[in-house]
Formats: C-alpha cells, sequence, structure tokens
C-alpha cells in the first residue's frame, strides 16, 4: 500500500463568533468578535486533530502560514510537511481557501479542512466532488454532513481512509445566512455535496426539522411544564430553538429563537445573551438553570450552535442544573447525544445518562457521550 498525501486547510477564524455570540464570523463579524475579545478556536482544534492521528503511512500539503502549515509544525507530524502552497499571510479570505483548494485537488488523496459550514462550501466550490474531503468541525454553526463529530474522531476516520478501510460516500453541504441569523431568522440551503470517507458514529448527520401538529403540542406542554417548575428568583437561560423558546411565547417574551435568554422570576433580564453576560449572571446568583434542546438529526447537545455556554461558563454550572428538552421524534431520531465544547474534561463532566423531557411531566433517559 502506497503512502498517500493530505491536503491540510485551516481557516484561522473559523468559530471565533461563537462563544461572543455572533453566531458566526462571516464579513464584518470576525472584527465585532475581535472587538468582544473572541480568541482563535481553529488552530487549537487543528492540532488536537493532528496530534490524534496514529498513523506514519502518509505526508502532507499544507496551506501557507496560519492556514495550516503553522499547525503542522508545531504538530508530531511535522516530518511528514513535503508542500507548502500559498503566502503566508496576517490576514486570510475565503478567496485564498478557494484558490489554495483549487491547486491542492491534483496533488492529494484527500483535503482535510478545519472550519464551519462557509469553508465546507469554500471547498466545495473549489473541488466539488473530484477527491475526498473531510471536514474537522470548527464553527459556530455546522449542518452539513461532511463533518466528523470532533476532531478526534476525524483523526480515526483518515486513519481508515489511510488503510482503505473507509467507504466514500456523497455527503451534503449546508450552510446559513448568518446575516438572517443574526436577525432571528433560520434560512438554511443545500449547497451541493462532497466526497466524504465515513466510519460509523465519527460522522455527523445534516440537521433535520420536525414539523407537524404533534410537534407543536408536544413543545407546548414541555413549556407549560417548565413554566410550571420554574424556582423562585433562579435565573433559567434558555437556549436556541423553537422547543425552548416555546417557553418565551406561552410567558409572552420577546426572546430571541437563535440564540440565548435569560429569565428571572418568567420575566426577561437578558436578551441574545453571550459568553460574558452569562458569565456575569452566575456569578451574581450563584446558581442558574440552562434550558437545551439537541440538534434535530445530529444529537448534538453542547459545542454546536451553542457555544455561548463556553466551557468558561459550563464549569460553573452544575450538570443537575441543566434541563435537556426534545421532542419524542427528535429524541428518538438519535442513538445517543453528543458533546464537543473543546474541552475535554468539561464532556466528560458533561457525559453519562441524562433525563430528556418529552411532554407534560414525561422523561426518557437519553445517554450522552464525548467521543474521544
Amino acid at each position: 500500500m502506497k503512502n498517500k498525501t493530505i491536503g491540510f486547510i485551516v481557516n484561522p477564524i473559523a468559530g471565533m463568533g461563537g462563544s461572543v455570540g455572533l453566531k458566526g464570523t462571516d464579513g464584518d463579524a470576525y472584527y465585532k468578535a475581535l472587538e468582544r475579545g473572541a480568541k482563535p478556536v481553529a488552530p487549537h482544534r487543528a492540532l488536537e486533530f493532528l496530534e490524534a492521528v496514529n498513523h506514519e503511512g502518509f505526508r502532507i500539503v499544507v496551506a501557507a502560514g496560519v492556514m495550516g502549515e503553522e499547525i503542522v509544525a508545531r504538530s508530531r507530524h511535522r516530518d511528514k510537511l513535503y508542500m507548502v502552497l500559498g503566502e503566508r499571510k496576517t490576514s486570510t479570505s475565503r478567496e485564498d481557501t478557494i484558490r489554495i483548494a483549487r491547486e491542492m485537488r491534483r496533488l492529494v488523496d484527500i483535503i482535510v479542512f478545519v472550519g464551519g459550514d462557509g469553508t465546507a462550501r469554500d471547498i466545495h466550490e473549489a473541488v466539488d466532488m473530484e477527491i475526498p474531503v473531510l471536514g474537522v468541525p470548527s464553527g459556530v454553526k455546522m449542518y452539513s454532513s461532511v463533518f466528523a463529530v470532533n476532531p478526534v474522531a476525524a483523526a480515526r476516520i483518515l486513519e481508515e481512509f489511510l488503510e482503505d478501510k473507509a467507504i466514500i460516500v456523497e455527503r451534503e453541504v449546508m450552510d446559513i445566512d448568518e446575516e438572517a441569523f443574526r436577525r432571528d431568522e433560520f434560512s438554511i440551503k443545500l449547497h451541493g455535496y462532497l466526497l466524504v470517507p465515513v466510519v460509523e458514529g465519527l460522522i455527523q448527520s445534516s440537521k433535520s426539522i420536525y414539523s407537524g401538529v404533534d410537534e407543536e403540542l408536544s413543545k407546548e406542554a414541555i413549556a407549560e411544564y417548565i413554566i410550571e417548575s420554574m424556582e423562585k428568583d433562579t435565573p433559567y437561560i434558555l437556549g436556541p430553538g423553537t422547543t425552548v423558546k416555546a417557553i418565551c411565547r406561552k410567558l409572552g417574551l420577546n426572546c430571541t429563537l437563535l440564540g440565548f435568554d435569560v429569565l428571572l422570576n418568567k420575566e426577561l433580564i437578558i436578551r441574545d445573551a453571550w459568553e460574558r453576560d452569562l458569565l456575569d449572571v452566575i456569578t451574581k446568583h450563584n446558581r442558574v438553570k440552562v434550558v437545551l434542546t439537541p440538534i434535530g438529526g445530529q444529537g448534538f447537545l453542547l459545542g454546536r450552535g451553542n457555544q455561548q455556554l463556553s466551557p468558561r461558563v459550563l464549569r460553573l454550572i452544575d450538570k443537575k442544573d441543566l434541563i435537556v428538552v426534545a421532542t419524542t421524534n427528535k429524541i428518538r431520531s438519535v442513538p445517543y447525544l453528543l458533546v464537543d465544547t473543546g474541552d475535554p474534561e468539561i464532556d466528560v463532566k458533561f457525559s453519562g445518562y441524562i433525563r430528556v423531557l418529552v411532554d407534560y411531566n414525561r422523561f426518557i433517559v437519553v445517554k450522552v457521550v464525548a467521543q474521544r
């Protein structure tokens, strides 16, 4: 078996908007994220992936500078660096990703990229379905089914690909309109397909949306039960999604649909909260309750679309104060729930079994998994 060549591209700003509540880094959001003190996420995720690859039979073609070269140079696989493409820049753009991926596709057996849905769209524009591609998740929103469930899972998939054991499947590239998302409008579009090596249990699915009369009745019943159970003088942090925000509708509150809101004594005290807001609330009140729903079809509970609950925030929240809600159809569509916060200790903290409220005073016990 001849050694394979891996193309490696990192979007250095992917994921920076998550903890600061910007729901992405497209356009001017990157500069707003910097103003709010956001720190790079992708380099850490990229290095975690490389360090987890336990295989010697490959060489690496990498994008220059912050787009991959610097990460490879710090990794255990620095000796496998074969070729560097592009210019070393301090500021990069999607055009850089597209240009490098187009050049890379003729030189490698697979492209591994670190980023989110926007990066997946750029890779799709550059290579279409000419060669296999694998995404290492680092974005705020990752609705595409081209990503591994976490960086370590991506390493396992790559190892299987290098051994010719992974099946290659057409997987969807999905993305939302970030500007509409920030206006609390959910608009998602299929942009095409990529060839992806798939290992069961290690690659995520596309987001699924559940609708219908029974679904809406269940959301209403869940909201009613939460409202009746609310503790006096305890803040409730409400996560994104229609299942959770049915609570606001029943209380007549103007909450966000796709962000985080904080309620106290059934009144809205913070709308569209981000990491700093949540830390302030926890510091002031010592204890909070957090209401979350997993992403339909994917099963992610933490680490996808709710990065305002950063490891810093989650470190201060007791697992017993996490209230998970989902309709029966949503929860039964996945074998278990997933956490991928970027902090292994936090992932372990919220792993294990958890009760999920699926109707009025009706719970299902579900396993939460951190795959490392």
